[in-house]
């Protein structure tokens, strides 16, 4: 059996590929997708219910999807900000490869689906949107949105969007946020066990 999870590096498990249907942006298209990445063979509930419940992202700027998977949240940002820099961000190899396969079989070419390390420190976003990989660990998911929400640029009034399942701590999640990273936090939308989560620096005095 394979010890492999979808923030493995560098998965052993078949990278054989499939194809399946989704709705991005609301268009009916074909990605790939194969073993060794978050959900294979489908678009998962999380992912759905944020896509569902996000306003439209800015029309320019630096756009985060931070734990891209095989790409479906970076793939909508694109499509609808095409004057846009997406970043999709994701330690696991196959599931870069895959975003950049399902970008080029899609003609989006705004997107940078890249290692964490390789987004230059300089860049600030005007938004970013997560089904964060809440399973890595309370530890790692904490040092994850240490790294990457105060990133959001507070020039542009920018904004994270994150959806976490109710029953995998979304609420814990939402203290933790206010209490320890100093951000605005509230809860934007329930759908099916689901929560999505608004993130932004605070309002100046």
């Amino acid at each position: 059996m394979s010890s492999d999870h979808y923030f493995s590096a560098s998965p052993s498990s078949s990278s054989r590929t499939r194809t399946i249907r989704a709705t991005l942006a609301g268009r009916e298209v074909e990605l790939t997708t194969a073993g060794g990445v978050f959900s294979p063979e489908h678009l998962d509930q999380g992912t759905r219910a944020l896509l569902d419940h996000v306003p439209a992202p800015p029309v320019s700027g630096d756009l985060l999807d931070l734990g891209c998977g095989w790409g479906p949240i970076a793939l909508s940002l694109a499509l609808q900000s095409p004057d846009a820099t997406v970043w999709a961000v994701d330690v696991n190899e196959r599931a870069l490869e895959l975003t950049r396969q399902n970008a080029a079989r899609l003609g989006v070419t705004n997107l940078n689906a890249v290692l964490p390390d390789d987004v230059p420190e300089a860049v600030r976003f005007a938004a970013i949107w997560s089904n964060p990989p809440i399973r890595v660990g309370k530890a790692e998911l904490h040092a994850l949105l240490t790294r990457w929400l105060p990133r959001l640029d507070g020039a542009v009034d920018a904004a994270a969007w994150l959806v976490v399942a109710k029953h995998l701590g979304a609420e814990s999640l939402q203290r933790w946020i206010g209490a320890e990273l100093g951000l605005d936090v509230e809860r934007a939308a329930n759908a099916k066990g689901f929560r999505v989560l608004r993130v932004a620096h605070a309002a100046s005095a």
